[in-house]
Order: structure tokens, then C-alpha cells, then sequence
């Protein structure tokens, strides 16, 4: 891995010790949390108790008050190195808890950012429709002003944390005559008329729950509207450039993970009687993967020092969103190949991160989604 100048030692500290959390709470129980299918809610209080959640919020909600994206940045990417796919902070704490610290009333802030900076609340998003996914416009789910509360209607699909999740931020239309007025609320599990569906079984990212959820008549009250009615989209649309670049740093730290899988196979697998890291082929695959790797690395690190100057380039987001997205899977697929028969075999990781890694080019915007907002930035003279 090419050396990096961007960190100073507070961070250096901070990945250390999340590092060893991983290694002491996380990695031991891997095998049993993707046959449970689900990762157990004491390793989000573990993970709360040692300042991990949502290190950004203010420390009038308990938050360390860390406004320096360089601390999410190790977080995901040392999940990302570590392997893991089913213990996702970075959802929780950069995807999620920013529509509360960003657009809610200081009321449903105290109400609920507190809890899922402790670990008591597991938050969850929930946008994509059985018949909407990238389309927000296309979204059915319906929530009518009542006067003291909304009625909220409809159904949602692959969300994760769909099972554990206790407060979860849901898109809903709020007026049906225009496409974009789409408003977001703050829905908690224990509400009347809130429904988990199905577990729902997965190809890769098992200990990820995955979940159905189904709103019949629930009422919502007015308070916990998130914003102002109508501006939901503009929302989603502005914490876009956060969300695809903390995958994008996952991307690359789950691809650091499977070159060193790769890498300690090669080095140890003899073929004629050479160790298969001999091999030219060999040699010349994993060169162009880590020059990738260092290409990718560089262009996050370039954008997060940007988010710290107070610029979120969305466009640039979804380029490397794009670019992480399609080298992992690369670097998987090689990986698997140069393992040979046992890169198949579900006792060796490779083979798990091959599976895992698919859906990288899917959520948070497909790849084709990726491609038009960079295509339209382009032409938009």
C-alpha cells in the first residue's frame, strides 16, 4: 500500500483503536453472525461505548463533536480492510444520522440521536419501493397530513438494518400531483401499523439483515417530520455525495482485504514447483490491481479532504463510486481465479468476498445510475 500523508496522529490513534475492536468484538463472531443472518445489538452498545457512533454529533447529544470526515473515513475503510460485511457503522452513523443532525428540529434531535450515539437506537433508511428503487419519483408510499399527525401507507424493500433497526428515517409522497415532493419522517418500530416483512436471503453481505417493511395507516406525529414537508428529495440529494464516497472508501478498504487474502495464497500455493507468486502472470495481475488500488485510494482521499473544506462534489462521489465499485469486484473475481479450485470454496474467504462484493455495483445507485449523472455533468453545457 503507498504511504499516506493525510492523517496526523490523533487519527492514527483513532484507527488503532478501532482496529482492535474489530479484531476483539467483530472478526471472532464473523462465521456465527452470517449464519444467524443478522448482527446482534450488542455490538452496536460496545461500539457506542467507546465513542465509535456517530462521532460527528455535537457533544450536546453525546456525540465526540468531531467535524473532520477523516474519522468516518477510518471507519469504513477498516471495516472494509477487516472484512466485514455484516456490522456496518458507517450506515448507521454517515448515511443516516445526518438527515437528523442536518435538517431536524432540535426536539427529534435530543429525541433520538442520543440513543443511536449509545447504541440503543439502530437506525435504518428507508427509500426503495418494490416498484422504485433508483426512481425516486416512481415512489408510492403516501403520507397524508391528518392535522396532528400524518397517515403513512405503503411498502419498502431491501432495507438494511430492516430487522434490527428501531427509528428509521422513510420517504414518503406528501403530495401526489408532483412527482418530487416526497417528504421524509422519522417512523420507530413500536408505531401501530409498522410491519417487518421478510428476512430476506441474499446472495453475499449475510450477517447484513435485509428486511421488507410495510406502513399500514401508521400515524406519525407532526413532530417528527424531519425538515420541512416537500423537501425530502432535496435532502436525499444532498447527502448523496457523503453516502457513494463512504462506499467508495469501503469499497477500497474490502479491496485491500481481498488483495492480502490473494497475496498470503499466492505466496504460499506451489504450482511445478514454484510458488504461484512466481509466475509472471501472477506477478503482472496483482501490479495492475494495487496501481488501481493506489489510483482509488488517492482520488477518496483527495475528495474527503475536499468534504473538510466545506465542498461536496456529488458528481465526483459517484465517479468514484463507480470506479471503487467495478475494482472491487475486479480484484475479487482475480483473486478468485488465482485461488483456483479453492477460490470456490466457501471455507476460504475469497470466496465470500467475491459473493459480497456484488452488490456494490447495485446500492447506493447502480453503476448505470453512476454513469448518468457523470455523462449529464458532462454534456450539461
Amino acid at each position: 500500500m503507498m504511504k499516506r500523508y493525510c492523517f496526523d496522529e490523533d487519527h492514527n490513534m483513532f484507527r488503532e483503536s478501532f482496529r482492535a475492536f474489530l479484531e476483539q468484538e467483530v472478526a471472532p463472531h464473523r462465521a456465527e453472525w452470517r449464519e444467524a443472518g443478522i448482527v446482534p445489538r450488542e455490538v452496536y452498545l460496545k461500539a457506542g461505548e467507546m465513542g465509535f457512533l456517530i462521532p460527528q454529533a455535537p457533544e450536546s447529544l453525546g456525540g465526540l463533536g468531531i467535524d473532520d470526515f477523516r474519522f468516518q473515513q477510518i471507519i469504513s475503510e477498516e471495516i472494509g480492510v477487516s472484512g466485514e460485511t455484516g456490522f456496518m457503522p458507517q450506515l448507521h452513523s454517515t448515511i443516516i444520522a445526518p438527515y437528523f443532525l442536518k435538517y431536524a428540529s432540535e426536539e427529534l434531535k435530543q429525541k433520538y440521536i442520543p440513543k443511536a450515539i449509545t447504541g440503543e437506537y439502530i437506525l435504518g433508511v428507508a427509500m426503495t419501493e418494490p416498484d422504485a428503487g433508483s426512481d425516486l419519483a416512481g415512489m408510492r408510499a403516501t403520507a397524508v397530513d391528518q392535522g396532528d399527525h400524518y397517515l403513512l401507507n405503503g411498502a419498502k424493500t431491501y432495507i438494511s438494518n430492516g430487522i434490527c433497526g428501531d427509528v428509521f428515517v422513510v420517504a414518503a409522497r406528501t403530495n401526489p400531483n408532483i412527482p418530487h415532493a416526497i417528504s421524509l419522517f422519522a417512523v420507530e418500530s413500536n408505531f401501530e401499523g409498522f410491519k417487518r416483512g421478510a428476512h430476506l436471503k441474499k446472495m453475499g453481505m449475510k450477517s447484513q439483515d435485509t428486511a421488507e417493511l410495510f406502513f399500514d395507516n401508521v400515524k406519525v406525529p407532526k413532530e417528527n417530520l424531519i425538515g420541512a414537508e416537500g423537501q425530502g428529495f432535496k435532502y436525499l440529494m444532498s447527502g448523496l455525495a457523503e453516502e457513494r464516497l463512504i462506499c467508495a472508501i469501503w469499497n477500497v478498504g474490502t479491496a485491500e482485504y481481498a488483495f492480502e487474502l490473494t497475496k498470503e495464497f499466492v505466496l504460499d500455493r506451489k504450482v511445478f514447483g514454484k510458488p504461484l507468486a512466481a509466475m509472471q502472470n501472477t506477478q503482472f495481475k496483482m501490479a495492475e490491481l494495487r496501481a488501481r488500488m493506489d489510483m482509488a485510494m488517492a482520488f477518496t482521499d483527495t475528495l474527503v479532504a475536499n468534504i473538510n473544506r466545506g465542498d461536496h462534489d456529488s458528481v465526483a462521489a459517484s465517479s468514484a463510486k463507480l470506479l471503487t465499485s467495478e475494482l472491487l469486484c475486479d480484484v475479487a473475481d482475480e483473486g478468485v481465479q488465482l485461488h483456483g479450485g479453492a477460490g470456490y470454496m466457501d471455507e476460504y474467504p475469497i470466496s465470500q468476498v467475491y459473493a459480497d462484493a456484488r452488490i456494490t455495483r447495485i446500492f447506493a445507485g447502480t453503476s448505470e445510475i453512476m454513469k448518468l449523472i457523470i455523462s449529464r455533468d458532462i454534456f450539461s453545457d
